[in-house]
């Protein structure tokens, strides 16, 4: 298996017990206590800390002498803690349990964006590079598709506790492969009196450089809404007299994700800022239309159209973040990213709850209505003119601002864009 065959088999168990941990948490919580309500608060500790861990998590690999050490110990540490909580949940006191999750969901911002951050120095730029990118956002559908029901498999047949077992083997796994790729010679320290890339480098980036700012903003909007989307289901499937098939309409948008990452996902052809604002536009149109359906199948027909516009976000996404970076808070901008994205789908998990008394079919529309608010707003942030050359580009970046600071001129940019 070569370097990025052993990364993707990396990313599908990584993600794989990031994906399943939801459910598990809460049977486990269940089973043991009779209160979903407390896994519902271990499962937010576990997913709070994402956002704030995300620039030092990013700075960190960044900085990291021994990257390959880096990423084994922050998969590792992900390990433990999925592994403690299966011990100690519903046995030793709250406080510990919520500390053990929440030092478990610092080391989540690495399995998301701080993994894709690799896949530059895998794969060469161009064509292969986008190609890689999609197969890269496929492992996220496919965890999707697929931990939870393992996990509901196993609790099933057995309990909530082996199952949480299965993500801890899951991500052991992954932490043996990362050990076995090959992540090269670190850079060069930067030269006497140029500043290191500090803490706040990754998000000027993702401000300061226009494709980074329009695709974190629309993207960003639109997780508000693809938050709620689980919850929405399941009450609209309710109110088409089937209550319990919330799980299939999810199931169809995942699945229906999946294979639009392996398929629309993979037209490098395509300008990423367009196949982003195309993927948005569809997503928003296809809910609405299943906001205005009869019946459920018709309405799961549609859930699937929109995961198959979905899909091809992710790969945009990673895309324009490998292009548009500088390469010195490339780990930033990727764990930043991911991070922010997380953080808006749970405050659109925690709205959706505040408004859940609302019809589905009118949050459905909602929901589909940010889709189609973060396609206009990617369209209007993209189309100003370009940010301003920082100082000391081209043959002055090595006496000005270092080309690794958030000011430096990004590497390759997107093809069309000026």
């Amino acid at each position: 298996m070569n370097g990025f065959g052993r990364y993707l088999a990396a990313a599908v168990s990584a993600r794989f017990a990031s994906e399943g941990m939801g459910m598990a948490v809460v049977l486990l919580a269940l089973e043991r206590t009779g209160s979903a309500a407390y896994g519902a608060y271990v499962l937010t500790a576990w997913l709070a800390p994402h956002v704030l861990a995300a620039p030092l998590a990013g700075a960190a690999a960044a900085r990291a002498r021994r990257p390959r050490l880096f990423h084994v110990a922050a998969l590792g540490g992900f390990t433990a803690a999925v592994a403690a909580l299966a011990v100690l949940l519903g046995r030793a006191p709250a406080v510990v349990v919520l500390a053990v999750a929440v030092l478990g969901g610092s080391c989540g911002p690495m399995v998301t964006g701080g993994l894709s951050s690799l896949v530059a120095g895998l794969v060469p730029a161009g064509a292969r590079r986008d190609r890689a990118y999609g197969w890269d956002a496929s492992t996220y559908n496919a965890a999707s598709v697929t931990a939870p029901a393992v996990v509901g498999l196993v609790a099933a047949l057995a309990s909530a506790a082996p199952a949480m077992a299965v993500l801890a083997a899951s991500g052991v796994l992954a932490a043996a492969l990362a050990a076995s790729l090959p992540y090269g010679e670190p850079g060069p320290a930067p030269a006497p009196g140029v500043p290191r890339a500090g803490l706040g480098a990754g998000l000027a980036a993702l401000w300061r450089v226009r494709e980074l700012r329009a695709i974190t903003s629309a993207t960003t909007l639109a997780f508000v809404g693809i938050g709620s989307l689980t919850t929405t289901s399941v009450l609209l499937a309710g109110g088409l007299g089937s209550p319990g098939a919330g799980g299939v309409l999810m199931t169809a948008f995942a699945l229906g994700a999946l294979g639009g990452s392996l398929t629309l996902g993979r037209m490098t052809a395509v300008e990423p800022g367009r196949l982003a604002r195309w993927a948005l536009a569809g997503t928003g149109v296809a809910l609405a239309a299943a906001a205005l359906s009869p019946s459920l199948a018709v309405t799961a027909a549609l859930f699937a159209v929109a995961g198959v516009c979905d899909g091809p976000l992710l790969t945009a996404t990673l895309r324009i973040r490998s292009e548009c970076a500088p390469e010195a808070v490339r780990t930033q901008v990727f764990t930043l990213g991911a991070g922010l994205k997380l953080t808006a789908a749970s405050a659109g998990a925690a709205l959706v709850g505040l408004t859940a008394d609302a019809p589905a079919q009118a949050l459905l529309g909602g929901i589909a209505a940010l889709q189609l608010a973060a396609a206009l707003l990617h369209g209007a942030l993209a189309a100003r003119g370009p940010v301003p050359a920082a100082p000391g580009s081209a043959a002055g970046a090595a006496t000005d601002p270092s080309a690794g600071s958030a000011t430096a001129p990004a590497g390759r940019r997107s093809p069309g864009a000026p």
